[in-house]
């Protein structure tokens, strides 16, 4: 390695590199040189300068006007020169023909290298919003992995001068100890998670804390962060506070069943009392549609029995007007009025008329009334649906109730002359309201 003599002839050739196997930040010092002196920072300008791939050489001149720097990014293998290093050549100049040392130090920066820190983190307090009372216990471990990348903002953050990894990863855990614990405390209420289930929760967990670490490690320190790997979330189950916290949220958790069991129970009551109320009014309609049926017939028939009696008043008074054919003489002397005989077949002829038509459509009348079938007989069922009784309904209302679904062969119904309810089913007599029921569909 470089030796130097006086200060100002400078010392031999040097060869400038970095053989350390783990480093963050490595400072070059001649051989048998220690300390930060003018001495060993004294670089003879032609010197050798070697750069690995991965790594980075910062050469840091110190001026009266502040310290200038010059980077250097392997893979490199020359000698100083002044077109490789163009603010050494204005520090330098030609006026010694390179033959002076020039004084600077030299730092090497690992690019390509990941270092690791582990942590743990003792038992702290977390509480749960909802039960402030009660503090558990939470223990932390993990390992975060970083590296450099944008060396200027490290460079900006750190004193690269007897930099010392050790102590630099003393820093990163302290801070990723403080930034971890902050997290965690506040993850309950801000996120919503149960303490208790904190410890199930690892990888969501793991993501909150890498988001919140990342930008702070880098404004902080200049380090990107890689990853981070929390490798367990512990809750001390031997805590007062354990066992109180897990108490009081099982009691909560049966409260809340109940209730909600009661809601459930108090909705299907409801669902019921709304389809009984909804199968009255379906009946009550049915009913006055019913009733609404046979008063048209009623007031049909009444129609066509006062037409009949118009008609019986007009042959009524025909007949009269034959029966007063015998004063179709004229005059007092009892000879034939002409006009009083043809007024008397005129009505003659007209009633005739009139009789033949009443005749016929009274023979229509028996005729339809002989093809037409005879009414079913009354039927007259209640029915029990949901605890609560309806009815009397004829058969044609059964027949509805059975269409609309709201009248089964498990129905339980009864009539007049019946000891017991009987599910329809056993029903002889109502049998063939479930015969014309479609198929349920092919699935």
């Amino acid at each position: 390695m470089a030796f130097f003599g006086k200060k100002s002839e400078g010392g031999l050739m040097d060869v400038i590199r970095c053989d350390e196997q783990e480093y963050l930040v490595w400072k070059w010092r001649p051989s048998g040189e220690a300390n930060s002196t003018k001495r060993e920072n004294a670089i003879r300008y032609g010197s050798s300068l070697r750069v690995k791939d991965g790594e980075m050489a910062v050469f840091v001149y110190q001026q009266k006007d502040g310290s200038m720097q010059e980077f250097i990014t392997g893979p490199f293998d020359q000698t100083i020169k002044t077109a490789n290093f163009p603010i050494l050549s204005s520090i330098v100049g030609t006026a010694f023909g390179g033959a002076s040392p020039f004084q600077a130090e030299i730092h090497f920066i690992n690019l390509s290298g990941n270092v690791q820190v582990k942590f743990g983190i003792p038992f702290f307090d977390v509480f749960d919003p909802r039960f402030l009372d009660f503090a558990v216990p939470v223990a932390v471990r993990g390992t975060i992995t970083f590296n450099l990348t944008d060396y200027k903002a490290f460079i900006k953050l750190n004193r690269l001068i007897n930099f010392e990894l050790d102590d630099f990863k003393k820093q990163i855990k302290d801070a990723v100890t403080k930034y971890v614990k902050g997290v965690i405390t506040n993850i309950p209420s801000d996120n919503g998670m149960p303490v208790l289930q904190m410890e199930r929760k690892l990888l969501e967990i793991n993501e909150l804390i890498a988001a919140y670490l990342k930008p702070r490690l880098e404004t902080d320190f200049g380090v990107n962060m890689k990853g981070l790997d929390i490798a367990a979330i512990e809750v001390d189950k031997e805590s007062e506070g354990y066992a109180e916290l897990r108490k009081v949220t099982a009691d909560q958790t049966t409260k809340t069943t109940v209730a909600q069991a009661e809601v459930t129970i108090k909705n299907m009551e409801d669902m019921q009392s709304i389809n009984a109320l909804n199968m009255e009014e379906t009946l009550r309609v049915q009913r006055e549609e019913a009733q609404r049926a046979q008063k048209l017939q009623t007031e049909t028939n009444f129609m066509g029995a006062h037409a009949l009696n118009q008609q019986t008043e007009v042959l009524k008074a025909g007949a009269e007007s034959l029966g007063n054919m015998g004063d179709i003489g004229g005059g007092n002397g009892g000879g034939m009025n002409p006009a009083g005989m043809m007024t008397g077949m005129m009505m003659g002829g007209a009633m005739g008329n009139q009789m033949a038509g009443m005749m016929n459509t009274m023979g229509q009348n028996m005729n339809q009334q002989q093809n037409t079938p005879p009414p079913p007989p009354t039927i007259s069922y209640s029915v029990s649906v949901n605890g609560q009784t309806a009815g009397p309904f004829n058969w044609q209302q059964l027949q509805q109730m059975v269409q609309n679904g709201q009248l089964s062969q498990n129905t339980h119904v009864w009539k007049q002359g019946m000891a017991v309810w009987e599910i329809a089913s056993n029903v002889q007599e109502l049998s063939s309201l479930f015969g014309t029921i479609p198929p349920p569909p092919v699935i």
